[in-house]
């Protein structure tokens, strides 16, 4: 405990987290051995996991004096650059006649077995920070109190005292936390070059991403649209068991960690479709499948995503479903910190799949009808904070749907009318919607007002729907698979229009 704090006596601790009742009415002071436990272990392991928490632990973090003195050997060998595995602070605590005072080189070995990442030592180092200035505070308090109660107390003096301890511990705290405040912080040039801008897609091309490295994609339809049929395929891809879905490249994951929250057996049955016997050893290794409720909500936990991610050493979260993850949908505020969390595990190296639902208006709107942000159920900060949404329409149980890029890191993908083969679990791409088909299959050519009309299912194609045919079409034409004519007269909206014709080379590789 810190010098001239009054406190009551520590009881046997009865959980890894405190506060605990204790006798007389008093409380345990706050504190959380799981993380203290979980620092020192990452320390063993890795030396240089020390330089990057001690700006954040500061002084006297650690609530158990025996983790303080292990802590402080681990400070004594790094300062010499020596290993800090556990064989090397045996022999350093026996030196200085600590070592059964701390439990013993069995407890020391205990420690470094802790199944926890560096990626993860910095969160909990925050957690013990935050425990120790909840200590000191406390600490501060209880002093006041019983100065205030002492016979012929001055309230001037007191007040005078409380400023000025008030004053030392906002110093000290913004020295312990510099490290906090500037571990994320870096220089302009190497943002722009560094931070994976340029870093190939997960799902899709540099040109139609999907989904990118860094930036959470949320799948969102109806149910019995084919959301978790999807979802799936991506997986299995993730997982090496194949190349592609939607004839687009998905990249390879260490390890998936899915969080069957929303039934989980439906969800075991969906994914048993496309199982094998020969997909046993991967699945084994690289799923780990979380079922059920979590043990908190992520707008009250924001570093509970990238602390599973953490303990079971995954790359890639799925969040199925997202309303099964937050206390409620509607909140703003609650959907900023589900944000928070969300980007929390992204900064960590970890993606993220969220599987989502739509407004039940949306479910009710005209087939056909093209979906928006607004359509998708709860509060806009949850798309806001998205790097690409897909949105599945279609009537539950048709095999037939559409998939819409409703925000997208780079080119739209689709629309897609697509085709799930529910008894397998696999889902193809309806070719009659594809540009270098429709195009191919166009003696005359088209222009980009044309085949918007042909992409959209007939109608009149708003100026987007148009720019991004012109866009589909000019990618035909950088690829060698089409020529432009500029200034062709006619169309349906008059006037002089680039018409576009399938190339010598795209008919001759077809036929």
């Amino acid at each position: 405990m810190h010098q001239g704090t009054t406190l009551p006596p520590q009881t046997p601790s009865r959980s890894a987290e405190g506060p605990a009742p204790l006798q007389n009415g008093y409380m345990e002071p706050p504190f959380n051995v799981d993380a203290e436990r979980a620092v020192l272990g990452v320390c063993m392991h890795d030396s240089h996991v020390v330089d990057a928490i001690r700006p954040i632990l500061g002084d006297d973090a650690f609530y158990r004096p025996a983790h303080e003195t292990i802590w402080r050997a681990l400070l004594a060998q790094r300062r010499e650059g020596k290993p800090t595995d556990p064989i090397v602070l045996t022999e350093l605590l026996q030196q200085q006649g600590d070592l059964q005072r701390v439990g013993g080189a069995v407890y020391l070995h205990q420690l470094a077995d802790v199944p926890y990442s560096t990626g993860s030592a910095e969160y909990h180092a925050e957690i013990i920070r935050q425990k120790a200035d909840l200590r000191r505070l406390l600490a501060s308090a209880v002093r006041t109190v019983q100065r205030a109660q002492e016979p012929g107390a001055d309230p001037e003096a007191i007040r005078s005292e409380i400023e000025a301890e008030v004053r030392a511990e906002r110093e000290r705290a913004l020295a312990s936390g510099q490290g906090r405040l500037s571990r994320f912080a870096g220089d302009g040039w190497a943002f722009v070059k560094e931070t994976g801008a340029d870093a190939e897609p997960l799902w899709g091309t540099r040109e139609k991403t999907v989904w990118a490295p860094g930036e959470s994609l949320m799948i969102v339809g109806g149910p019995g649209v084919g959301k978790t049929t999807l979802a799936h395929q991506v997986i299995f891809a993730r997982l090496g068991l194949q190349e592609k879905v939607l004839e687009m490249p998905v990249a390879p994951s260490r390890r998936v960690l899915y969080l069957a929250m929303d039934r989980p057996r439906q969800i075991a049955k969906a994914m048993a479709r496309r199982v094998y016997a020969t997909d046993e050893k991967t699945l084994r290794e690289r799923l780990v499948v979380w079922q059920g409720p979590l043990p908190a909500t992520l707008d009250k936990e924001p570093d509970l995503l990238a602390d599973m991610a953490a303990v079971h050493q995954a790359d890639t979260i799925v969040i199925d479903s997202l309303k099964d993850a937050v206390s409620t949908m509607v909140d703003d505020s609650l959907a900023v910190a589900f944000h928070n969390a969300r980007m929390r595990a992204l900064r960590g190296g970890v993606e993220i799949m969220e599987l989502h639902h739509q407004r039940k208006a949306a479910a009710d709107a005209p087939r056909g009808l093209r979906p928006s942000l607004d359509q998708v159920y709860g509060s806009t900060w949850i798309t806001a904070g998205a790097g690409s949404v897909l949105f599945v329409t279609g009537r539950a149980g048709d095999p037939a749907v559409t998939l819409h890029h409703l925000k997208t890191p780079t080119g739209e993908v689709g629309p897609l009318d697509v085709t799930h083969d529910h008894a397998r679990g696999t889902t193809t791409v309806d070719p009659t919607k594809d540009p270098a088909v429709l195009l191919r299959n166009a003696p005359n050519g088209l222009t980009a007002r044309e085949l918007a009309t042909v992409l959209i299912g007939g109608g009149d194609p708003e100026r987007a729907d148009v720019e991004k045919a012109r866009r589909h079409l000019s990618r035909l034409v950088d690829s060698g698979l089409a020529t432009r004519a500029d200034g062709v007269a006619g169309g349906a909206g008059g006037g002089q229009q680039t018409r576009y014709y399938a190339s010598a080379r795209h008919l001759t590789a077809v036929g």
